[in-house]
């Protein structure tokens, strides 16, 4: 069987369904069971090429996989001390949060978010945690907190 290409707006159209349907389910506490989505992809794509504990060349590493792959035609990222500014343009999946937000829902998943929070977690071994989403201009700006290292009971 050789390979089939499946049409954007097809498989946007059913995240949304996905999305908005466990909104409907479970409200806010949505966000917090959608954190790992991408994990496959973030272990395939992101970590063989994430060689480093040093969070500006993690970011860059990432943000190339987001290119690359043609999630998103650019990434941009802001760092004040334990708080994350990124905006994303030009992402595939910015007609999914546009439908959320036309029926009054704030957008509450971003794939390359999860890709950063995934790549800051493994290599860093500290909480990452999306707090906004934020359509602006046909981009979204993301704001991501990177909490401490995890204790040790060792």
């Amino acid at each position: 069987m050789g390979t089939q290409t499946i049409p954007l707006d097809y498989t946007n159209s059913l995240l949304y369904e996905m999305e908005k349907a466990f909104w409907d389910e479970r409200g806010k506490g949505a966000r917090f069971r959608m954190t790992t989505i991408g994990r496959e992809y973030f272990v395939q794509k992101c970590l063989p090429r994430l060689d480093t504990a040093e969070i500006e060349p993690i970011l860059d590493t990432v943000a190339a996989v987001i290119r690359e792959g043609g999630i998103a035609a650019q990434v941009s990222y802001n760092r004040e001390d334990n708080l994350l500014k990124i905006r994303i343009e030009s992402c595939l999946h910015r007609p999914v949060e546009e439908r959320m937000l036309a029926c009054g829902v704030e957008p509450f998943v971003c794939m390359p978010a999860n890709l950063i929070a995934l790549a800051l977690e493994e290599k860093l071994d500290r909480p990452v945690e999306l707090a906004e989403i934020k359509p602006v201009d046909g981009a979204c700006e993301l704001l991501l907190v990177l909490f401490e290292k995890r204790p040790s009971l060792a």
